[in-house]
């Protein structure tokens, strides 16, 4: 089959790989109709994420349809139409019947390597490093799927694969970044990065009801977009001050709630700590650019919430954790736990209260993947979110 593979910074291809087949009886396998690049992906492609190896599939938010089950699969078969999560769950562990899914305790056959690196391991993740499972990704034509009956969802209506594709992942990402921010009727959000998450997070923090949101980018048409289709405020930070800005619309408070949907390669015009994470960077003395969670921090208001659903890799440097302290902010992070979330979120899509599909802005062959991550990469022609079609 032909699939997208890592081949190291900078480097993605697609590939003639060996097609999947049933591993465990709990296994399904998928052909895939449509999968997405996700802004976690420039992670791998940018050389950010460590245990990658050349020739790793990647990918991790596909949907298609079922053409094999292993012998105890017992809610799906062949030709059901599915969304795959991007954490695999088992379902039965602590963590899994606390629906803290994207904590599995067994889903990470190389638990040992992540456990070295932060102290427990999260569960396997699709497409995303050897120290997160091995598991090939779903940029591919087809996609093994592990403990099948417990976090892919099936799709019993006719709604197109661009409307239900994002329950795979940033859906309910940007969705569980705005409940555990905790946001109270009437309050202020401020929302860090309008790319997918972003724009998904701003659609979700308006179900809390809110007075306002606040999003924070400097591209343009992702700027436009959190405008027109998330009713948001923005503030383009290459343009003004975000501290000064958000201090003067708040009064002097701060926003209530702050969400970083940016991650670990954020950017920022002309501060110190922006130049002082690219020097680091550059050098290899630094895993990750935390200049929005920073301004996050000093921004938040005192007893405010900090949500962090932005993937980061390692040490961010140079935290002001004594603001955070002082502030007595709380925080709250995580990988999605997707199958908390995505059968409500499938019925504010059947309902017609959102349609995700309108972050989509380019649509591709799979055949044109290393092109598409450039254009994702590089914010060329107006580039927001790409669909790949296997």
């Amino acid at each position: 089959m032909k699939a997208v593979c890592w081949h190291g910074t900078g480097d993605v291809r697609v590939d003639t790989v060996p097609d999947p087949k049933i591993a465990d009886p709990t296994d399904m396998i998928i052909r895939v109709t449509s999968t997405a690049i996700c802004g976690s992906d420039l992670h791998l492609l940018d050389g950010l994420m460590p245990t990658m190896q050349a020739g790793d599939v990647i990918g991790h938010e596909p949907m298609g349809v079922v053409v094999e089950v292993g012998s105890d699969v017992k809610n799906f078969q062949a030709g059901d139409r599915v969304v795959v999560p991007f954490t695999i769950s088992c379902g039965h562990c602590w963590f899994c019947e606390q629906q803290l899914y994207s904590l599995c305790d067994t889903s990470n056959p190389n638990a040992d390597m992540a456990r070295a690196a932060m102290g427990h391991s999260p569960a396997g993740l699709f497409g995303y490093s050897h120290m997160l499972g091995g598991f090939a990704g779903g940029q591919a034509e087809y996609l093994r799927v592990p403990y099948a009956d417990v976090s892919p969802l099936k799709i019993e209506s006719d709604l197109p694969d661009e409307k239900v594709l994002f329950l795979s992942d940033i859906f309910p990402t940007g969705y569980m970044a705005a409940e555990q921010a905790g946001i109270q009727p009437g309050e202020t959000v401020a929302v860090w990065g309008c790319g997918p998450v972003g724009q998904l997070t701003i659609q979700s923090a308006w179900t809390f009801q809110p007075a306002r949101v606040i999003a924070i980018d400097r591209v343009p048409e992702r700027l436009e977009m959190a405008a027109t289709h998330g009713r948001a405020e923005t503030i383009d930070f290459s343009q003004r001050d975000v501290y000064e800005t958000l201090m003067e619309w708040t009064k002097g408070r701060g926003p209530d709630r702050c969400i970083d949907a940016v991650g670990a390669e954020a950017h920022a015009t002309g501060s110190w700590d922006a130049i002082y994470d690219k020097v680091k960077s550059s050098m290899l003395m630094a895993t990750d650019r935390p200049h929005a969670l920073r301004e996050a921090i000093m921004c938040c208001r005192k007893g405010g919430t900090l949500s962090i659903p932005g993937v980061y890799v390692g040490f961010p440097d140079k935290l002001p954790f004594g603001a955070l302290m002082n502030k007595a902010l709380t925080v709250k992070t995580g990988q999605t736990h997707v199958a908390k979330y995505h059968r409500k979120l499938l019925g504010m899509i059947e309902s017609g209260s959102i349609d995700p599909s309108f972050i989509v802005t380019h649509r591709e062959p799979l055949t044109e993947a290393p092109s598409a991550y450039k254009a994702f990469r590089d914010k060329q022609d107006g580039c927001i979110k790409v669909v790949l079609k296997p």
